[in-house]
């Protein structure tokens, strides 16, 4: 992070995990946001990709959304856990005609979980996309498992996405920053108010010297 004080004018840079299984449109969203653009044939991702989007959040805040697009097989899953140290926020993406891909959202959150943590020991926030809302819709029984879902399992929210019908893409974006902007404005209070305790603490301690 770094800022203009004179300006009033900051600029953040954060790290953000799209993670998911294998071909449940990962890259499609990030294509998306990234560059208002779909493609129908995508190559696989290999490892991870990296993307770059700046969102001027406000007349003094300035968002540098660096996306970090995970592969999603199988056989490279264990490798991957590496690129997930830093993170501040992260899309744990299914397919919405794959049934089996939720569990698997499922899975990648609770491997998140246990391996990146905000400074408070809480998890990074994270939100749930059911992708592909074009080729099908939550209904009323499903909407309210996600729902229930997300409360288990410590997701922040969720949103039907279509990366190819452009539905939802920049709101769960914005929606994750928001929350990302919420935890680090209460990280730095807490610093300061750490640091002022420290600093009353010391003059106690020199106050009573001898």
């Amino acid at each position: 992070m770094s800022g203009d004080a004179e300006l009033g004018f900051t600029e953040h840079l954060f790290k953000v995990l799209v993670i998911g299984d294998h071909k449940v449109g990962k890259t499609s969203i990030v294509k998306r946001f990234v560059k208002n653009q779909f493609y129908e044939e995508l190559k696989t991702t290999i490892g991870v990709d990296f993307s770059l989007k700046v969102i001027d959040w406000d007349s003094h805040t300035r968002v540098r959304f660096q996306l970090w697009d995970i592969a999603g097989q199988e056989r490279v899953r264990g490798l991957n856990r590496v690129y997930f140290k830093g993170s501040s926020g992260a899309f744990v993406v299914y397919d919405m005609t794959n049934g089996s891909t939720l569990d698997g959202a499922l899975n990648w959150k609770h491997e998140l979980d246990g391996q990146v943590m905000l400074k408070s020991g809480r998890p990074i926030p994270a939100v749930l996309l059911a992708n592909k809302c074009d080729e099908t819709k939550v209904c009323r029984r499903n909407a309210s498992l996600l729902e229930k879902l997300c409360q288990e399992k410590g997701f922040i929210g969720w949103f039907q996405t279509s990366a190819k019908e452009n539905i939802n893409v920049d709101e769960a974006a914005k929606f994750l920053v928001k929350h990302i902007l919420q935890n680090n404005e209460e990280s730095v209070k807490e610093e300061e108010q750490n640091m002022q305790l420290n600093l009353q603490q010391q003059s106690k301690s020199s106050s009573t010297c001898c």
